[in-house]
């Protein structure tokens, strides 16, 4: 008998019949004498529905939003999905009963809409599952030091799934989606993409981070630090021994490490040159700090010297989102940092390539550029990390670019 958590996304509990058929993942588990608690989100489509309705009113008295309300609106679609599967479950002779954060409670940070979590007291949900109970927890929410209900922001019931499974000490953590694994690209690009049997939870982070969305990059995160086994999983298909999903886990469980494992791709990229910024200490500390104070994240960091010799060009990306929220935040302070100009594109992608096997693999950066100077593909940036090589490209090219890296490493299913 092992302890599981079962985690079904959005799409997974759209409507009745899909609950229904999230119902029956769950009795099977429970048939074959698993102790079982269940993590929800809210039914596709409601969370967006939910945010509109506060922002209208928001909007009504001025555009003043108490944070601590919008939190307890947004958080009521996973109740309602909790509920309903806790009675369909009941309706299939189980016993069931659902939870919201609070109830646990599932403690968290103070930040509404951004919340981390802290804490879970799990003395109830224990003994619940000792008397072959099922709990239904809400994913999302929880409960901040102030008592109210808090959010985990976009993506959080991945998290919420991975928490409440470490914090029972669960056997495997599996999150059902309308995918059945992680495969080595996307596969709507690439369709003799292959789904893995197994990948590390370093790989699955970097995957995450770079433009993967099977899992969110917070959930992975706590996996690897609590050492939580998680399983992907379709929520749409009958899992099959001979096509199982894809195992999230230690590289030592993993037999064969091939050189690249997975290619990623993030269109939601914009890239910002400063044309001769004085060449002077502490003049990137105070570019990017200016940046950090305006909440923008930077990602990938180029600098070359200028042709005058004085003065230097310095490249970085930023989210598609926050490219004007940049600009403007440089141009207020132009004549204090001292460059030229500032150019922005939005047209570009950043592509990756994933794989503890780098460690061991000579010749992986070599293949990459070659294959796309083949292609034709410019490199405008590169950044690269222990098990990851990562480049920009201009956005046209992406589809092309990965096409052609997943037949260079070897990874088209047919191969």
């Amino acid at each position: 008998m092992a302890r599981l958590v079962l985690k079904f996304g959005g799409t997974s509990v759209a409507d009745p019949e899909r609950i229904r058929r999230v119902a029956r993942h769950v009795k099977r588990e429970a048939d074959a004498g698993h102790q079982v608690a269940v993590v929800v989100s809210a039914m596709a489509g409601e969370t967006n529905r939910l945010v509109a309705l506060a922002e209208a009113t928001a909007l009504e008295h001025e555009g003043l939003m108490d944070a601590r309300e919008y939190d307890a609106i947004v958080a009521t679609g996973e109740s309602v999905a909790a509920g309903l599967l806790a009675l369909t479950l009941q309706d299939m002779g189980l016993p069931a009963r659902s939870w919201q954060g609070w109830q646990i409670p599932i403690r968290t940070s103070e930040v509404h809409g951004a919340a981390r979590i802290l804490d879970i007291a799990t003395a109830e949900l224990e003994a619940r599952l000792a008397q072959g109970q099922i709990p239904v927890v809400t994913g999302f929410q929880g409960l901040g030091p102030d008592q109210r209900v808090t959010t985990l922001g976009r993506g959080g019931s991945d998290t919420s799934a991975v928490a409440v499974a470490a914090a029972l000490r669960a056997d495997r953590c599996d999150i059902y989606t309308d995918v059945d694994g992680v495969y080595t690209t996307d596969p709507r690009i690439v369709r003799a993409a292959r789904k893995l049997e197994r990948v590390a939870y370093e790989e699955m982070l970097e995957m995450a981070s770079l433009g993967a969305k099977v899992l969110q990059t917070r959930s992975v995160e706590l996996a690897m630090a609590h050492r939580v086994k998680l399983q992907v999983l379709s929520s749409f298909a009958e899992p099959d021994a001979e096509n199982p999903g894809t195992l999230v886990c230690d590289e030592d469980e993993i037999v064969e490490h091939q050189a690249v494992s997975g290619i990623a791709y993030s269109r939601n990229e914009a890239k910002v040159t400063l044309v001769r910024v004085k060449d002077k200490p502490g003049v990137a500390g105070r570019i990017f700090s200016l940046l950090a104070d305006s909440h923008i994240n930077v990602d990938m960091i180029v600098q070359a010297v200028s042709a005058d010799g004085v003065s230097t060009d310095m490249t970085f990306t930023v989210a598609r989102e926050n490219l004007a929220k940049a600009r403007d935040t440089l141009n207020a302070v132009r004549g204090v940092i001292g460059y030229e100009s500032l150019v922005a594109d939005p047209g570009v992608a950043k592509l990756s390539v994933i794989g503890i096997g780098m460690r061991s693999h000579e010749g992986v950066a070599a293949a990459m550029f070659r294959t796309l100077g083949e292609k034709g593909i410019n490199i405008q940036a590169i950044s690269t990390s222990e098990i990851k090589i990562s480049v920009l490209i201009a956005d046209e090219y992406t589809e092309l670019a990965v096409r052609a890296l997943h037949t260079t490493y070897g990874l088209d299913a047919d191969s």
